[in-house]
């Protein structure tokens, strides 16, 4: 039994071991690792941890932060309040199309810490995001691709943060993170995730919850023995993507600006 949709999304995970750590990417994001066992220590407490119950008697170690719910509420904002571009035509309302453009803004500009409380439910994230930015004397930005670079660039510091304390806590060393839900769709952001991590981001699948519940049922029916398998049927019958790290140097020297600011 996987107990809940994350539970039923990380037995999709199509990982040949167990030295991986993986990434639920959606509205909201879950990041963490399978273990035999719970891990409990002053540490895990201080990185503010939990430990959930996972397939055939693994730990679920994660940690709650925060994912593409920036995006959306500020792609809100912009589609209510039909903004101008400095060409003066409307800002896009298409999330691929702000993906994409959003490489155009210059990179490390500014950084937010996604998981700061005031990104919780504001009323203008937008406004937010530029206040934060002008409280911790960085260049405001301005415009929507300039937005949406600081969240994709701050999401993926973010994942390296609490990546860290993964490394700091786990009993196995972590080669590889796999990403699976609907911000596998944001090529850009998979990027950059493996810029700033230093290590391959495998993405994929999309909809893990569906797959993972599916492949359970075929496990209790006999169809599978047991979670590997399970897995290796998984990798075989999806579209993944590995992305390599690149530009690791600009991503570390960037990275000790964020962790200054955030």
């Amino acid at each position: 039994m996987a107990g809940h949709d994350t539970g039923a999304a990380v037995a999709a995970v199509p990982a040949q071991n167990e030295r991986f750590a993986y990434l639920s990417c959606g509205t909201w994001s879950l990041l963490g690792i399978e273990t035999k066992d719970a891990i409990i220590n002053e540490k895990s407490f201080e990185y503010n941890f939990t430990n959930e119950g996972g397939i055939e008697g693994t730990t679920r170690f994660l940690k709650n932060i925060c994912g593409m719910w920036l995006l959306e509420r500020s792609r809100k904002e912009w589609a209510d309040a039909g903004q101008k571009d400095d060409m003066g035509n409307d800002v896009p309302t298409n999330v691929n199309i702000i993906n994409a453009e959003a490489t155009e803004a210059p990179a490390f500009r500014s950084f937010i810490n996604p998981d700061a409380a005031c990104f919780a439910n504001p009323a203008n994230m937008v406004q937010v995001i530029q206040t934060y930015c002008k409280e911790t004397n960085q260049p405001v930005p301005q415009g929507y691709k300039q937005i949406a670079r600081c969240i994709f660039e701050s999401l993926a510091m973010r994942y390296r943060q609490v990546l860290g304390y993964l490394k700091d806590l786990a009993p196995f060393s972590i080669e590889k993170l796999h990403v699976i839900g609907g911000g596998t769709y944001n090529q850009n952001l998979m990027q950059f995730a493996a810029n700033s991590i230093g290590m391959p981001v495998v993405t994929g699948p999309v909809e893990g919850t569906a797959i993972g519940n599916i492949m359970l049922q075929a496990k209790a029916a006999g169809l599978v023995r047991d979670m590997f398998e399970m897995r290796s049927i998984i990798s075989n019958s999806i579209d993944m993507k590995t992305y390599e790290p690149q530009d690791t140097e600009a991503w570390d020297e960037a990275y000790q600006r964020y962790l200054e600011v955030c």
